[in-house]
């Protein structure tokens, strides 16, 4: 199983890593033709309106929307990652993938200097809580239906998923645990699964 980062800005090193420990090949994705043979991609965090013009020069957000049109193409976004995977951003507005039904507040829990790091509850991790490090972290603050609620801190969605997405408000590559990234790939292989099955 191959996986994607996509590696214009952020923790691309760390998400390659914990991508390993999880169990799957990681791929730094630069260009449109570095998803070829990928399964899914993950997007790590970093300032989204760069990250999103840069897709955009680059083909990228295309060529992600033409994998992810029959719903087969898991994709997971943290940090900046869950603000291009919205459809609506308060305020300014990136070049973004768009495939979730949500609407986000960029740098909604401050500035850089009020990272701060929480034990969060996430059922589907089972009962060990996970540590999640929030920097300059955007807010969920509306969503649909479409949309299924999988972790909070102090009454905020800050993890959620819809059908192959997943999207958090906090960096998992900056803590040991890699629960997550494996959750994600489980995805992966669902997706898989049903692209060999059609």
């Amino acid at each position: 199983m191959r996986i994607g980062v996509l590696a214009i800005q952020g923790d691309v090193r760390e998400h390659i890593l914990h991508t390993e420990k999880a169990g799957a090949e990681a791929l730094p994705v630069r260009m449109a033709r570095d998803l070829d043979n990928t399964q899914g991609l993950i997007i790590p965090g970093g300032e989204s309106t760069t990250i999103g013009m840069l897709m955009a020069e680059y083909g990228i957000i295309d060529a992600i929307k033409e994998r992810a049109a029959d719903g087969r193409y898991p994709i997971y976004g943290t940090c900046a990652g869950m603000i291009l995977l919205a459809d609506k951003v308060v305020g300014l507005s990136p070049a973004r993938l768009a495939l979730m039904d949500m609407a986000v507040s960029r740098n909604a829990y401050g500035r850089q200097i009020a990272s701060f790091e929480v034990n969060l509850s996430i059922d589907v991790l089972g009962a060990e809580p996970f540590p999640a490090v929030f920097i300059r972290a955007p807010k969920i603050v509306q969503w649909g239906s479409s949309i299924t609620p999988l972790a909070w801190y102090e009454k905020e969605l800050v993890m959620a998923e819809s059908g192959p997405y997943l999207i958090s408000s906090f960096h998992p590559e900056m803590s040991p645990d890699v629960r997550i990234h494996q959750y994600f790939l489980e995805k992966v292989r669902q997706a898989a699964a049903l692209v060999d099955a059609s």
